[in-house]
């Protein structure tokens, strides 16, 4: 008998296992260095930028100036200054996020009363008192340092929100990979249900087992646990959107968006000011920024809660649960992983 030709190597590989575990070898090589890349490149050194800090007082004067250029010499960046006519406006300027801090001049601007907001950014608080007492020792100002809003005594270095966020994002895609993989026969609305279920009941848990179990933080426990919700919710539904629109390869997408960009830009271990300006801006539009920035107003600053986080957070969710519905590929997957009908059940 003639021997039989050889297959064309390419012929060879089309079923070979060898095929997608050598891309998967090359995209988590690729995965590792981008995300030690990312959480080096954002946290490792903070550098100030713009810093918007409030000023009460003199600071017309030389003396005052000096003073004021001497702390943007020492930051080597910008003290973004906002004038105000009183304390309590600058105070209330404090309580609604819009300045890191308040600079006050007393006696023609041999005096400076700092007062820093620990709960705003421990990093940039630290930066700032560091930046004050420098400036103070090189023109010669008399400078006292208060901290008017500080951290909870069991969160000390202000990173509890950051992990508590982190967790919810990463549990919630994960747990939507694992829906797609041991439950394929879930209709897209029954999918969107089961993903609302293990937010709530994920979000119950990391609340109470932080504040009710740990103690490190006093939450309000309903609006923390509502917003641990949406971030599971949403960070869910964003890795089924692009498991609707690119099947296996949707962690990719996920991945890069929630954890490589969303999660060192978010603020949470860094405060904006101290990260690069494109993250500060677009890590504001991201699940997990909002995320970071929901929680943090509603543990440190009650009564001053924006609605711009929560419309990032239920933005993201609706276009993903929109997606995820009307992608006709994803509806004919879902049909045919699901239970035989009874039209297509062999005959007896």
């Amino acid at each position: 008998m003639p021997a039989m030709p050889a297959m064309p190597v390419m012929s060879r590989l089309k079923g070979s296992p060898l095929v997608p575990a050598t891309v998967l070898v090359l995209i988590l090589s690729a995965a590792a260095g981008l995300f030690a890349w990312s959480y080096t490149y954002t946290m490792a050194n903070p550098t100030p930028r713009a810093i918007p800090t409030a000023v009460v007082g003199p600071y017309e004067r030389e003396r005052a100036r000096a003073f004021l250029q001497a702390m943007e010499q020492t930051l080597d960046a910008s003290v973004e200054v906002r004038r105000y006519a009183t304390p309590a406006a600058a105070r209330r300027a404090v309580e609604e996020q819009r300045v890191f801090g308040v600079l006050q001049a007393r006696d023609r601007g041999r005096t400076v009363t700092f007062d820093v907001s620990a709960a705003s950014g421990a990093t940039v608080a630290e930066v700032l008192t560091d930046a004050a007492r420098e400036a103070g020792a090189r023109t010669g100002t008399a400078v006292a340092v208060r901290d008017i809003k500080p951290l909870q005594h069991g969160d000390p270095r202000g990173l509890t929100i950051f992990y508590i966020s982190l967790a919810a994002v990463i549990i919630g895609f994960l747990g939507s990979i694992q829906l797609s993989v041991h439950a394929k026969g879930l209709k897209p609305l029954q999918r969107i249900a089961f993903t609302a279920a293990y937010a709530l009941l994920g979000a119950f848990a990391v609340a109470a087992g932080v504040d009710w179990l740990l103690g490190a933080l006093d939450l309000p426990f309903t609006e923390s646990w509502l917003i641990l919700a949406l971030t599971l919710f949403t960070s869910g539904m964003v890795f089924s959107m692009f498991d609707a629109l690119i099947g296996r390869w949707a962690i990719l997408p996920t991945w890069g968006l929630m954890v490589l960009v969303g999660n060192p830009s978010s603020g949470g271990a860094v405060s904006w000011p101290l990260l690069p300006s494109p993250l500060g801006t677009v890590g504001r539009w991201l699940p997990p920024g909002a995320s970071v920035n929901a929680q943090h107003t509603a543990v440190y600053f009650p009564g001053h809660q924006h609605a711009f986080p929560f419309l990032v957070l239920a933005g993201w969710s609706l276009v993903s649960c929109a997606v995820f519905l009307a992608w006709p590929h994803h509806r004919r997957r879902g049909r045919r992983t699901g239970p035989a009908s009874a039209g297509d059940r062999p005959a007896e």
